[in-house]
């Protein structure tokens, strides 16, 4: 019979290691000086820290481009897919492991031009995830092309003469596809950035973001994030607080979350809104494909097979 010495020799306890913001570091970033993803990156780090994620129940999934780099420098799991592809691998983890937190970091390129259909399924769907779109309006890592973002009249490598479209508007994208969370933020904002973040989590769906993005080398007028008399605020006691301390010139209007007709109509000012535009409860796929193989009738292998015999 085994003594209570041995009991206590053969106890391990096994204590949640504390989550940091050193421990969070896998390498150094390789981006250009100045760029903003660095601080979105910081960000997420910081996040994590705040809420204690553990690293080892956190995917982060991106696509192509500067903002395809994330899982590369985040000490957890990681999928660095290819051009446009994030959000059919992300779901496939959600699916399959519907415990793990899944964060998806996508550019405007990548989101909104070969991504786009993927985009769109993702949103419709409403499989739980956090999705950021990071938006420099311009392809980075390819050197200055003209993003489906891009505004009107920038010279790029791929149009010199200037763009000759209005660029799309991802608010009005994502709320026109019925998302059940749709947010935008800045990155230079850190505690707006940051407040956003946790309120997309806490949110049970597909939570879209759409971040600000600064580019100092291939778009350095996307944002005029030295000034802040053009941004506006949405506030209320269900969204968001507004940033002053960042954005000391900017303007607060109150916004319930739960309008849409008011989700579409700032969607019209967009992208010098920044809030939570639209948020309600919808039916997430994941769920319902849960549910269904959680009730399916169980059957012997031989009894599904039969059916095939010649």
């Amino acid at each position: 019979m085994t003594d209570k010495m041995t009991i206590d020799k053969m106890t391990i306890n096994v204590e949640q290691k504390k989550v940091t913001m050193k421990g969070l570091k896998a390498s150094d970033p390789r981006w250009c000086t100045g760029c903003g993803d660095y601080t979105i990156l910081v960000g997420m780090r910081k996040f994590m820290v705040d809420n204690q994620l553990d690293p080892s129940e956190t995917v982060h999934v991106s696509g192509i481009g500067c903002s395809g780099r994330v899982p590369h420098y985040l000490n957890t799991y990681g999928l660095h897919g290819i051009h446009g592809r994030a959000v059919p691998l992300a779901m496939g983890i959600v699916l399959s492991r519907p415990d793990l937190k899944v964060f998806i970091h996508s550019g405007d390129g990548d989101s909104l031009s070969i991504g786009g259909n993927h985009l769109l399924h993702g949103i419709h769907k409403n499989f739980n995830c956090v999705y950021l779109l990071f938006d420099n309006q311009i392809y980075g890592l390819t050197k200055q092309q003209t993003s489906p973002t891009s505004r009107k009249g920038l010279v790029t490598q791929t149009q010199p003469k200037g763009s000759s479209l209005e660029p799309i508007n991802p608010i009005r994208f994502a709320l026109g596809l019925g998302a059940s969370f749709v947010a935008s933020t800045a990155e230079w904002m850190s505690a707006h950035m940051l407040a956003m973040i946790d309120k997309a989590f806490k949110h049970k769906g597909f939570s879209f973001i759409h971040v600000a993005q600064r580019c100092p080398k291939f778009n350095p007028a996307a944002w005029n994030y030295q000034g802040s008399d053009w941004v506006t605020f949405l506030e209320h006691k269900n969204g968001v607080s507004a940033d002053f301390k960042a954005a000391p010139d900017a303007h607060a209007i109150e916004h319930d979350p739960s309008n849409s007709e008011g989700a579409f109509k700032h969607a019209g000012n967009t992208p010098n809104v920044f809030g939570v535009f639209y948020q309600e409860e919808k039916t997430m796929y994941n769920q319902v494909m849960t549910d269904g193989v959680k009730n399916a009738p169980r059957l012997d292998r031989k009894d599904i097979l039969d059916g095939y015999a010649i």
